[in-house]
């Protein structure tokens, strides 16, 4: 694989000294672009997802605009459900919506590990496209949900503030849980190597919902489940793990032979260095809503979280992903903040 012109990104991720730290912003392929709101209009959420022209496109926009140092897929976590034979609608003003959730044993037993290349093979496509329209000019990073993640969605059936029924099943019937999250962690490591095949430099895995669960739980529900995946990855491709109000398990996720850990808006740079011991790059954490904040505060508000990040083993990130209602400047002051910092 050659290496793309600009390869701050791949340097931060390798631990090496930098100029500058990278930038780039989760959610940056979005709701907060015109741009990708004019193709909101015509084509539904997963023709988007499903389509290579289109998913291709929206990846590339926001660096068209912003020249961010790293570009990041537009899919959604929720491609995987769906290849494993969970129906997954995204309803508008309303989110996803799975009419037959996962609850019980025999609802298990309709889930399958597909063969991903007939099943994400548009994925794949999306991939190869991008890659030529970015011309080797920043890195692509694949990405999926963390089978925790995955779960929940599975077996809540929508988004949830609580992810009570997810819970319960893992408490009440821990076994089926089990087998579940395998399921989806080896659909989910045969979706992240297909990725690397076709190209992507990159990987990071989202638990978005990981901060639902307790230390003792976390480890047995989900960290146990991404460091599988991270084994069978990180000498494939570099990977960061994300994981939202997450913060009491970032010593343990620097363990697990990741390249980065991605950090959220509630944990300060200082405590974040201190949990991972120091030894491992960062990503994160400016908190999505501070981007409502006037271009000057977000200016200042960048240089601190660097200063307090440090330059070297850092990429500039959000703490989550970016907000539909960001007015496009003040992303470009984000980014812009970055490129000008020494």
């Amino acid at each position: 694989m050659t290496t793309p012109k600009n390869d701050l990104y791949l340097k931060a991720l390798r631990g090496e000294t930098v100029s500058r730290p990278p930038v780039w912003m989760m959610r940056q392929a979005g709701r907060y672009l015109p741009e990708f709101m004019e193709l909101r209009e015509k084509y539904d959420f997963f023709t988007r997802c499903q389509t290579p022209e289109l998913a291709s496109e929206i990846t590339v926009q926001p660096l068209r605009r912003f020249g961010m140092d790293a570009a990041i897929l537009f899919s959604d976590i929720l491609v995987v459900p769906q290849a494993m034979n969970i129906e997954v609608e995204m309803r508008p003003g309303f989110g996803p919506y799975l009419p037959n959730p996962i609850r019980t044993k025999e609802d298990l037993g309709r889930v399958v590990v597909p063969d991903v290349h007939e099943t994400l093979g548009y994925v794949f496509d999306a991939v190869k496209m991008t890659l030529e329209k970015l011309d080797n000019s920043v890195p692509l990073i694949g990405f999926a949900g963390s089978p925790w993640t995955i779960l929940c969605y599975s077996v809540q059936g929508q988004g949830s503030k609580n992810f009570d029924l997810a819970k319960s099943l893992c408490f009440s019937q821990p076994e089926v849980a089990h087998a579940l999250l395998q399921k989806i962690t080896d659909t989910t490591i045969a979706y992240l190597k297909a990725k690397v095949d076709a190209g992507v430099h990159a990987l990071q895995i989202f638990d978005s919902w990981g901060g639902m669960l307790g230390p003792e739980d976390y480890n047995e529900f989900s960290l146990q489940y991404m460091r599988q995946i991270v084994d069978a990855l990180k000498d494939l491709a570099p990977v960061t793990l994300f994981g939202k109000g997450c913060w009491f398990a970032l010593s343990d996720m620097a363990e697990t032979g990741a390249s980065a850990l991605g950090v959220d808006w509630t944990c300060s740079p200082r405590n974040a260095r201190y949990l991972s011991k120091g030894k491992i790059t960062l990503q994160g954490n400016y908190d999505p809503a501070r981007l409502l904040s006037p271009v000057s505060r977000i200016k200042a508000d960048v240089r601190q979280m660097i200063d307090g990040f440090g330059k070297d083993r850092y990429i500039v990130n959000l703490g989550h992903g970016i907000l539909p209602n960001i007015p496009v400047e003040h992303a470009k002051a984000f980014i812009d903040a970055v490129k000008s910092y020494h």
